[in-house]
């Protein structure tokens, strides 16, 4: 009983597919708009991808040019009045006719299937898609899929359909910027102050506490909507030289811009090299390094009477060396460190079509101090990468 319920399950099946196989369509041109493509072409490739799909017995392109050869008419051809009657010319059951058209960072294909016989339009479909021309035969193949109710690979649709969400994959793309920075800073407060101002004697810059700053910014936007973009931004700057000074820093920040204005607020570490020394404060808390300290320490020893015989000159009060807790500052006479900031800054973007023009306030700081400065500079958009992942 079994074995014969599966052969005549096979038997109509084997006799709607042949049904199916058995009608005939057509496809026309289809009207193209914004995009890459001829109407003869973009026909073409809907027949293509309609014949694959083994539905229907599909007339080739030269099948319709020897039909129509003498009718100049269906030149032009996508109404429903002028397809019904193509098809009849055609001896066919179904005419497939629709355009493809681009638009912003989006393309729309739409496909009506019209009954010739009946001469009405049996069903039409419009889908919108994401901006990627390459893959407009997929596109085209979802499309015929879903007018003729067949299952759609739901992955490959949600990878090409146009996405209306804020974060957007075509209308913005991957942006490059790179330009140079000008800028004033002034150490405003703490040690760091008194280390630019000290006399050189003592270890200090002997500097005014405001200086010019060079950089070159170099931007990487890795999120961007019309209303919000994330950056990275990569920054070496060198400081001080109409001073005579060296003073150089590589920044690292992370930026947020909002709006199509352009006001920005970014953040991220410092790196830079310092020079330290260890020392001591005395009660006047004036600062003495330790080799400076261990001297005076050494010749009020020396010259104190009571720490040797007067007659024989024996050492009554053995030297010992100081062993203070040391400390350390900046300090000119001392090694190179690794130095770390950290940075906000605050401003806004101002645009001249690819030209932009960052204005920027900013203050940096660590334990030994903090500075406040602004810049300003340009950089060019330089490429436009698209985010979209392509389908394998």
């Amino acid at each position: 009983m079994k074995t014969k319920v599966i052969f005549i399950q096979t038997i109509l099946m084997l006799f709607f597919k042949v049904s199916a196989i058995g009608q005939t369509a057509a496809v026309t041109n289809f009207s193209t708009h914004g995009i890459n493509l001829t109407p003869e072409i973009a026909g073409k490739l809907t027949r293509i991808e309609l014949t694959k799909l083994e539905k229907f017995k599909v007339l080739d392109e030269f099948d319709m040019e020897s039909e129509l050869q003498d009718i100049t008419k269906f030149d032009q051809c996508y109404g429903k009045s002028c397809l019904v009657e193509m098809g009849n010319a055609l001896h066919v059951d179904f005419m497939f006719s629709g355009s493809i058209d681009a638009f912003g960072n989006k393309i729309i294909i739409t496909v009506k299937m019209i009954d010739v016989k009946e001469g009405k339009l049996k069903s039409t479909k419009s889908l919108e898609f994401d901006d990627q021309p390459n893959e407009i035969s997929r596109m085209m193949e979802i499309v015929l899929r879903e007018i003729l109710d067949l299952p759609v690979n739901e992955e490959t649709k949600k990878r090409l359909e146009f996405n209306n969400e804020m974060i957007t994959s075509t209308n913005v793309g991957r942006i490059s910027n790179a330009g140079p920075r000008f800028g004033v800073s002034y150490v405003a407060f703490g040690e760091m102050q008194d280390f630019f101002t000290r006399n050189e004697r003592d270890g200090g810059m002997d500097i005014l506490p405001v200086m010019s700053n060079l950089g070159y910014q170099f931007e990487v936007q890795y999120i961007g909507t019309e209303n919000f973009s994330a950056l990275f931004e990569v920054i070496p700057n060198v400081g001080g030289m109409e001073q005579g000074k060296f003073i150089p820093t590589l920044t690292l920040l992370n930026g947020f811009r909002f709006g199509q204005s352009g006001w920005e607020f970014a953040f991220g570490p410092s790196f830079g090299v310092r020079k330290e020394i260890k020392g001591y404060y005395d009660v006047n808390n004036t600062f003495y390094t330790r080799e400076e300290w261990k001297d005076k320490a050494y010749n009020e020893w020396f010259n104190n009477p009571n720490n040797f015989d007067q007659e024989t000159g024996d050492v009554i009060n053995a030297y010992s060396e100081p062993h203070e807790d040391w400390v350390k500052r900046l300090d000119t006479r001392g090694n190179f460190e690794f130095n770390t900031n950290w940075l906000m800054a605050f401003g806004r973007t101002f645009k001249s079509g690819a030209l932009n023009i960052p204005v920027n306030v900013y203050y940096s700081g660590n334990k030994y101090g903090g500075v406040i400065g602004t810049s300003v500079g340009f950089n060019i958009i330089k490429k436009k990468e698209s985010i979209n992942q392509k389908i394998k």
